[in-house]
């Protein structure tokens, strides 16, 4: 059998052309003050909206808060002893493929980003964008410089935490008289009597409440639920994913 080279990484579905650029953007591993756990990026978060990218004939490079090596939380891994993502067979398959590994091993520093080589922008959530998203003026001026140009800024689960104080070139909040959603207080609360303490700092549904001229709103708890206003999309936790990945590939399409 001849062997193949396995420089896939943005070989698309069937040999489809190239359509385009996306750049997703992870958290760098991180320590959650709260349990003392190793925290990092859900691995579904990136998976599955990197199946529907690549299925759909768009590239995807992976870039982070600090660059190089990224990590995905515990709970996250479909191998992880607590069986918790077991069902998660995208992700399982996409850890088969060294290439993919190597993207995890290898991902760019925001800073090395110049927003114009892409289409569009996914903010992967996870536990560490609590800590590393919060907050960082950086990823916000990268988000809204791709929201501003009137690309497809999406964000997932608990990377909507920097939409609570990303804000535009007019200094005005991106979610000023805005519909959207992240991770639910419903959520909140089965996680943590899941692992029996408080797993969070704050939660991003108490948070958006108190924003003026800004409409969150959350479906049944993990369900998949995403949210289109103008180019800025949307999804609450790691089940909206592919919904809101579906998404931008709609707009892009357009």
């Amino acid at each position: 059998m001849t062997q193949v080279k396995e420089d896939i990484k943005y070989v698309h579905a069937h040999g489809m052309p190239m359509k385009g650029k996306i750049l997703m953007v992870a958290s760098s591993p991180a320590v959650s003050k709260q349990t003392g756990w190793p925290i990092g990026f859900w691995a579904a978060e990136l998976t599955h909206p990197l199946h529907v990218f690549q299925e759909a004939g768009y590239e995807v490079e992976v870039a982070s808060t600090e660059g190089g090596q990224i990590e995905m939380d515990g709970y996250s891994n479909p191998t992880d002893a607590s069986g918790y993502s077991a069902h998660d067979v995208i992700s399982l398959g996409y850890l088969q493929l060294g290439w993919f590994n190597e993207m995890l091993a290898n991902t760019k520093k925001m800073e090395e980003v110049n927003a114009e080589d892409y289409d569009a922008i996914f903010l992967v959530g996870g536990q560490a964008p609590m800590y590393t998203f919060k907050g960082n003026q950086k990823l916000g001026r990268l988000f809204s410089k791709f929201y501003e140009s009137g690309k497809p800024s999406a964000a997932v689960c608990h990377s909507t935490t920097l939409l609570l104080e990303a804000k535009k070139s007019n200094g005005e909040l991106i979610v000023k008289d805005k519909t959207w959603t992240g991770f639910a207080n419903a959520e909140e609360d089965y996680a943590d009597q899941a692992v029996g303490q408080k797993i969070q700092p704050y939660r991003i549904e108490d948070e958006a409440q108190k924003i003026a001229d800004t409409t969150f709103k959350v479906a049944a708890p993990f369900s998949s639920y995403a949210i289109t206003d103008g180019n800025l999309i949307t999804g609450q936790q790691q089940n909206s994913g592919a919904a809101a990945a579906k998404m931008v590939v709609e707009q892009l399409n357009k």
